[in-house]
């Protein structure tokens, strides 16, 4: 399963997909892991859910944070759930295409290693394309 939060600057996309995790902790037994560019969320998740400051990576690009994703399966077979904060930031571009091919294959990944993804990004909802739009 594949989830996106999208909205314009302000809409509260970030405390939605934190109400999310929250309850996750509480029903998930699998790990829970939240990437984003800067540890922002430090102080406002649950202990149980694995922060990760992709920035620390040096990072860039669709490919790379493919790879990173299935680098981290690799390392841990028992991660449920991936929640990425941003991922036009994480990508690199607001390129609503682009957003749409990750997601696919985010869903594909997802159903081959039984992991939900949940993801944030600033997308105006009246303008997205179809092929983004399905995720949200």
């Amino acid at each position: 399963m594949v989830k996106l939060i999208a909205g314009l600057s302000g809409t509260g996309k970030t405390q939605k997909m934190l109400a999310e995790i929250n309850e996750a902790v509480e029903k998930d037994q699998g790990s829970l892991v939240c990437i984003e560019l800067k540890t922002t969320l430090r102080y406002d998740l649950n202990y149980k859910v694995r922060l990760i400051e992709y920035q620390t990576y040096q990072l860039e690009g669709v490919e790379s944070l493919k790879a990173f994703i299935s680098g981290l399966h690799a390392g841990n077979f028992d991660i449920s759930h991936i929640y990425l904060k941003s991922i036009h930031r994480l990508l690199g571009t607001d390129d609503a295409e682009t957003m749409a091919n990750f997601c696919a294959w985010c869903e594909g990944f997802g159903q081959t290693n039984g992991i939900d993804f949940t993801m944030t990004a600033r997308a105006d909802l009246e303008t997205a394309p179809e092929s983004l739009k399905k995720y949200m």
